[in-house]
């Protein structure tokens, strides 16, 4: 799915404590809609006795971000569960949505929500957030050292993106970052090649900073990038730190869970402003403290952004990570497993044991409640 920011429901995080139906409709940010944040949705009751005790096959593709989690969760639910085996694919949100919406897969991983389009279109898909998750933002600058995160914010992002920042030592960048001597080496933003949901997340953070890049080419899963000279796109997370890495002078936004890989091959990590003028790390806290500020206005669909929070500490690219299904499936068996291995993920699974191996975050106890009755709904 090929999905425009034309096609996708208006970004709910435009502005601190933004619901989905607070924004206009055609993709870029209102600057004017501050909706009062609404209660949060009815609880449900868990939703799994169990897998079957015969032999169960649990398909899944989608996110690459959520991919790494995926295998962990998929490799313990099958020694607790011996019977059942869950296979995961790495593609990429919108191959995600695709195969759960046409039933090629049981479970489709995105890290963006369903849009209003495919709702209409498949008013059976469920988005059930698993885990939290963040975009991060790399940069290959050798003469910064390890020890230095340089700040960044959308204005100047966006620029660099446009093409109108093109040196690392230009005003802008430099007057976020007093006292760091800057190199005077070229600025080459990378991008995802694929549809992805890092895409949508990252966009979405430019359009709420930068008015002229919110009209001008605004967010979604994918977008018509600004003509940029060098080796900007490559396909998923692990492509894109192996061009950064290559790349001296790169710029990029990786998932999170590819934190470790891109400290690894020495990339650096910049600290982003938030709505509150301050500037953060991903860090557990950060994290935590973006996804607070959202939960009692998470509705009972769980379709919400947390782009660009009110939260003071809080990171501003931060989502859920949700799993796509229908909740009609073809039969009541199958409908059990499914809800088996999901009710699992957001209990057992939804702990630091696994999410901390790929630097995640669990979901709120608000939000496992909400999940566990959308879990509920699958039969």
């Amino acid at each position: 799915m090929a999905t425009s920011r034309r096609n996708l429901p208006a970004l709910a995080a435009c502005v601190a404590l933004v619901l989905v139906a607070a924004c206009t409709g055609n993709g870029n940010v209102s600057s004017a809609a501050r909706p009062v944040a609404t209660g949060r949705g009815s609880s449900g009751p868990g939703a799994s006795s169990g897998p079957a005790p015969q032999r169960v096959s649990i398909s899944e593709t989608g996110s690459n971000e959520q991919y790494p989690l995926l295998k962990i969760w998929s490799a313990a639910y099958s020694r607790q569960y011996p019977q059942v085996s869950v296979t995961v694919a790495d593609t990429d949100s919108s191959v995600g949505i695709d195969a759960a919406a046409a039933g090629t897969v049981n479970i489709g991983a995105s890290d963006a929500y369903l849009s209003s389009g495919t709702l209409v279109k498949d008013p059976e898909l469920l988005n059930v957030p698993l885990a939290v998750s963040a975009q991060q933002v790399d940069y290959n600058l050798p003469e910064v050292s390890a020890g230095t995160h340089l700040r960044l914010n959308g204005a100047v992002l966006a620029q660099m993106y446009e093409g109108k920042i093109t040196a690392w030592n230009s005003p802008a960048i430099a007057a976020l970052n007093p006292g760091v001597a800057l190199p005077d080496i070229r600025v080459i933003p990378l991008h995802r090649s694929d549809s992805s949901a890092a895409t949508f997340l990252f966009t979405g953070y430019l359009s709420v900073s930068d008015p002229a890049w919110s009209n001008g080419i605004g967010y979604g899963t994918s977008v018509d990038w600004p003509v940029a000279k060098g080796p900007v796109a490559w396909a998923k997370n692990s492509g894109i730190v192996a061009g950064c890495k290559a790349t001296r002078g790169c710029v990029a936004y990786v998932g999170i869970s590819y934190l470790g890989l891109a400290l690894a091959d020495g990339l650096g990590e910049a600290q982003l402003e938030n709505a509150a003028g301050q500037y953060e790390l991903p860090t557990a806290a950060s994290i935590a403290a973006a996804v607070a500020a959202f939960t009692a206005a998470t509705p009972p669909s769980e379709t919400i952004s947390m782009v660009d929070g009110p939260a003071a500490g809080g990171y501003p690219i931060v989502s859920f990570d949700y799993s796509i299904v229908s909740m009609k499936q073809p039969s009541a068996l199958q409908a059990r497993d499914i809800r088996a291995f999901l009710d699992w993920a957001v209990t057992v699974g939804n702990s630091a044991r696994y999410l901390g191996q790929v630097r995640l975050q669990p979901l709120p106890a608000s939000v496992v409640t909400l999940s566990s009755a959308q879990i509920a709904r699958i039969r």
